[in-house]
């Protein structure tokens, strides 16, 4: 079994002179071929030793996406070190607690504004030996941190040579992931899990991916975006494009049209908003294409069965493909074969939508404790799933209908917290998920919810708040939405205004509004907000319906009191700012 700079030099040596990281420096992009990353790593990994780092040591790394991520964290992994991601937004004190319980002698920082947060509690850290920036043109760092350039003038190691540094049972990351109370967990996972998962991603795949081109944009600290853009890079020989802000994708994706892209819900959502509000422009264009994407649909579906399509179905798709390849090109996916959604439900509608435009659109489920994917499926989609195991992995229910697994990329444990490990392992070796879930016939997965977020209402009726708010941003306004209800007597939520679709839909209907705030307030906007929560009410029993709801017009960013760095729910910090609201909603 590979270690990760086995895997790396073995692809140098098949692929060197090929593309193998892009980045975008001013207008223009620029990039490194395979040769010149291994060039870097061997000058890197010399420098890192010289710092003293050896086998079993941790080099914690703050940068955004990057080519020198991916240089600094396979420099770090072919001493048999292990390279640490940690969230570029991460505070002093959150620094302190990762890189104090991490245990990393060394740092790699990005610029001042990052070594800042570092210098401030450096005093606290005293394994913490040294620290290293990348950027610091202005000489602004103090003399005893460490420039990159400096680092890339070491004598370089000879990278065949070092291979025998990291051993298959090594760690080769640690993923710190935050549960609902309490700090952080690290997630330890080694280089075998790796080398499980990717030859079993590559079989669910059933095609060569070798060279595809990729955009890498979510934090490398997600295991996500650590596993599509950064190991699956160096497994597949993949063109990784850097954008260092996700809210700059959808041009990096215009301008590098990749074969390969992975997205939250988030993401999607937002494109399919924009696309929506595009169409909706034209009126006439409007109704011909939602023809188009029925029959979009219609393929869609029998594609997923493994049917041949009839031929008037076969016929229409012909003559609408340009048209769905001129869509899709407009977000850059017209030449995507496999797109993937996960870390959160997605709303039905986005999903049927992409599908039918053509994109190869699939929900995958994992955790960073799985390494990633433990379910997944690129062609026989059964939308509402996530899909069965993928190969080798294990998959059951317990009782109470909580997801379990088995596999090699189910990881080694909570780094310094046996008692939290010995939580989601029992006596059999099942790995518990904390997800409930159902299992169809098929084998194919549904996720109901995470089984500490259910709520359970006044009455004692247990309701997934994703499924339903999922549901409500399926219409064409609603842009976010969180549903409440534990201990309550009924089910309300809080709903945001889509920043997109909500100014075209007004402006289509002679609505005069300056802002999202002012269109929040009219009736008509409240009205058709109302009839999208009908609408999605109607996919629920009584008892789960939403009976009141309140309208927000502030969108809930990336790495704020709403959302994680990769736009996930922060349950208790919506629920923090919006207390009033919420509690004006049981009055």
């Amino acid at each position: 079994m590979q270690t990760l700079p086995q895997t790396f030099a073995r692809t140098v040596a098949a692929h060197g002179n090929d593309v193998a990281l892009r980045w975008k420096d001013g207008d223009a992009y620029r990039e490194w071929t395979w040769n010149d990353y291994a060039d870097r790593v061997g000058h890197f990994a010399a420098a890192l030793r010289a710092l003293g780092v050896g086998r079993g040591d941790r080099v914690v790394l703050m940068l955004r996406n990057r080519p020198e991520f991916h240089v600094a964290d396979t420099a770090t992994a072919l001493l048999g070190a292990t390279p640490v991601s940690i969230y570029n937004s991460s505070a002093p004190e959150q620094i302190e607690y990762l890189v104090g319980h991490s245990e990393a002698s060394v740092a790699v920082v990005e610029d001042i504004g990052f070594l800042e947060r570092f210098l401030k509690v450096r005093s606290e850290l005293p394994n913490l030996r040294q620290v290293a920036i990348v950027d610091d043109p202005d000489g602004l760092a103090p003399s005893d941190v460490v420039q990159w350039d400096a680092m890339l003038g070491a004598a370089s190691l000879d990278i065949d040579a070092e291979l025998g540094n990291a051993h298959p049972e090594d760690l080769l990351t640690i993923i710190y992931t935050s549960g609902t109370t309490g700090p952080p967990k690290g997630v330890m996972l080694d280089h075998a899990n790796l080398a499980w998962t990717l030859d079993s991603f590559l079989s669910a795949l059933g095609t060569d991916a070798t060279g595809w081109r990729v955009v890498s944009y979510l934090p490398m600290a997600h295991i996500a975006e650590r596993t599509v853009s950064h190991y699956a890079g160096i497994y597949n020989a993949y063109e990784v494009t850097s954008c260092p802000d996700p809210a700059l994708v959808v041009p990096y994706l215009v301008q590098t049209r990749p074969q390969f892209f992975f997205a939250v819900p988030r993401v999607w959502e937002k494109a399919y908003a924009a696309l929506r509000a595009g169409i909706a422009a034209d009126p006439a264009k409007a109704e011909q294409f939602e023809g188009a994407l029925a029959a979009g649909w219609q393929v869609a579906e029998h594609t997923a069965r493994g049917e041949e399509l009839p031929a008037q179905l076969a016929g229409a798709w012909e003559q609408i493909g340009p048209i769905m390849q001129g869509v899709r090109g407009q977000i850059g996916l017209d030449q995507c074969e496999i797109a993937m959604t996960g870390a959160a439900p997605i709303p039905f509608e986005v999903l049927k939508f992409f599908r039918a435009l053509g994109v190869p659109l699939s929900e995958v489920y994992g955790l960073s404790e799985t390494s990633g994917p433990f379910t997944w499926t690129p062609v026989r989609v059964k939308v509402g799933t996530v899909g069965p195991p993928i190969p080798g992995m294990e998959l059951v229910l317990a009782d109470d209908g909580e997801v379990l697994g088995k596999g090699g990329n189910i990881f080694r444990g909570y780094l310094n917290a046996p008692e939290k490990t010995a939580e989601v392992f029992d006596d059999d070796g099942w790995f518990h998920t904390g997800d409930i879930g159902v299992i169809d016939d098929d084998g194919y997965l549904k996720i109901v919810d995470r089984k500490k977020e259910l709520i359970i209402t006044a009455g004692g009726k247990n309701i997934s708040p994703a499924n339903l708010e999922s549901a409500l941003k399926g219409g064409q306004l609603i842009g976010q939405a969180l549903a409440i209800g534990d201990d309550k007597p009924y089910i309300s939520a809080l709903v945001v205004l889509d920043g997109e679709t909500t100014p075209a839909w007004a402006k289509s209907r002679g609505i005069e509004a300056a802002t999202l705030a002012e269109l929040a307030e009219h009736p008509d906007v409240l009205a058709e907000v109302g009839r999208e929560v009908e609408e999605a009410n109607g996919h629920f029993s009584q008892v789960e319906k939403v009976k009141r709801w309140t309208l927000l017009s502030e969108e809930w960013l990336p790495d704020s009191d709403e959302l994680t760095p990769t736009m996930k729910l922060k349950r208790r910090g919506v629920h923090k700012k919006y207390a009033d609201e919420i509690a004006a909603l049981y009055d």
